[in-house]
């Protein structure tokens, strides 16, 4: 039974007006189309319109969606209480968190699914967001959040790699985002209809490490009750990202070429090879270009996994990003933990500004999270973050008594790991996890400076 709404779809793709209105014909009473945008304030002046579905981007402007910002302002100022759901590509989320600022209810991410279109359009339309639509609130994948000039370079770079099936080797400090960056590559590359496999190479035990990435037959092995497909076999015709890829030690490094040049895998106990059809993308915090030099890292395999390099830029470099960091953050745990009314005070967001952020988005992430569950009354509370990162700390005397530099990466690397460990009592495991680094990752760093 379809739902008393008539919605006004305006888009000037032809294909996207056709498909919107064969979706949602059987769940309203009515739905208009326009595919110019110029007609839009007439068509409402003139028609009982209940919901306005907007494209954020238009033939003349195809990229910015400054025209789906101007079209939504005219309609917000002229009728106020006119829900206006969004429509957006995937790399254009940020924009559309802007828009859900400037009045809309809600957006939804092209290609969409058509059960999220639907119930995007009737929550909005009855005004509760529902879990499905609120993509910005309650999905687990994140978007890759940021309009400053380093992150539109990054934007840029991933569009152009991502049509192709290059393998892309992403480099940044723990925390960046890069898995984020992958799942976008994946999501706009021809392959986005397989299964994303991802495989944190990090956590992956040794004498694990051809049974998971390659498979195994029953019987090879105690314990091997039946056969198993190793996850390069499940990323068939899909994207296979290596995670933490810095962390694997030289004999596995050789394995893993071995695959990647015969694009075929064996899994353990079997006779012949599997033919293979991947597309790669490889991650690591660590300086791989270093790792090559030294030889803790095999040439030819880096050459391998690096047909075009992504480089993510910490936050601390991007300052013009926090705020929508913030509000993106803020949506989504006050959704998650029903406290809608919670909002950040305006004198918490300049000091936000001000705050260094060693473990980059994902600590931001984190301490918006912990504010939510601290708030008492309507403000999120960032008082632990604040007592965290005001924490007396001692400057290191070197052999000759000078005291280093508390601008140094590494003394702000090293204050903050100690710090970790006294706020986790000493618990390696807490502590790398609130860093966002694994086990591994973290006692390199201790090692590296004597904790």
């Amino acid at each position: 039974m379809s739902k008393p709404m008539r919605v006004l779809v305006v888009d000037d793709n032809q294909d996207i007006l056709t498909a919107c209105r064969l979706c949602l014909k059987p769940h309203v009473d009515d739905v208009l189309t326009l595919a110019n945008p110029t007609e839009l304030m007439g068509v409402l002046k003139v028609n009982k319109i209940d919901l306005v579905l907007l494209d954020m981007n238009f033939t003349r402007d195809a990229s910015s969606g400054e025209e789906g910002i101007f079209y939504l302002k005219q309609i917000v100022a002229a009728h106020p209480n006119m829900p206006v759901v969004m429509m957006t590509a995937y790399t254009d989320v940020t924009l559309a968190v802007k828009a859900m600022h400037l009045g809309a209810k809600d957006f939804v991410a092209k290609p969409w699914d058509n059960q999220q279109l639907i119930d995007a359009l009737l929550a909005a339309d009855s005004g509760v967001k529902t879990e499905t639509s609120r993509t910005a609130a309650s999905d687990d994948k994140t978007p890759l959040i940021g309009d400053s000039e380093p992150m539109q370079a990054v934007k840029q770079l991933i569009e152009k790699v991502a049509l192709s099936d290059a393998n892309v080797l992403i480099l940044g400090e723990s925390g960046t985002g890069k898995e984020v960056v992958a799942q976008q590559i994946h999501q706009l590359s021809a392959r986005r209809d397989k299964s994303f496999v991802g495989v944190d190479m990090g956590t992956l035990p040794d004498n694990l490490f051809e049974s998971e990435l390659f498979g195994y037959k029953k019987g090879s092995f105690t314990g091997a009750m039946q056969d198993s497909p190793g996850r390069m076999a499940l990323a068939d015709k899909s994207t296979l990202f290596l995670d933490e890829l810095g962390n694997l030690p030289l004999p596995q490094q050789g394995k893993l070429l071995t695959a990647l040049q015969n694009r075929a895998v064996t899994a353990l106990g079997a006779q012949s090879p599997k033919p293979i059809d991947i597309r790669l993308i490889s991650a690591t915090n660590e300086d791989l270009h270093q790792q090559v030099a030294t030889g803790a890292f095999r040439q030819d395999l880096f050459y391998r996994i690096n047909t075009v390099e992504i480089h993510l830029p910490p936050l601390r470099e991007r300052g013009s990003d926090i705020d929508l960091l913030l509000d993106w953050y803020c949506a989504r745990y006050t959704a998650r933990y029903g406290r809608p009314e919670l909002r950040i005070k305006d004198s918490d967001r300049k000091w936000l500004h001000t705050y260094q952020w060693p473990g980059n988005v994902r600590e931001l992430a984190h301490s918006v999270e912990r504010a939510v569950v601290l708030a008492d009354g309507e403000y999120l509370d960032f008082s632990q973050l604040a007592r965290q990162s005001t924490m007396p700390v001692q400057q290191d005397a070197d052999a000759t008594g000078t005291s280093e530099s508390p601008f140094l990466l590494e003394y702000v690397e090293r204050k903050t790991i100690q710090q970790a460990l006294q706020f986790y009592q000493g618990n390696v495991s807490h502590a790398a996890k609130a860093l966002g680094l694994t086990r591994g990752a973290m006692y390199r760093r201790m090692e590296k400076y004597g904790l």
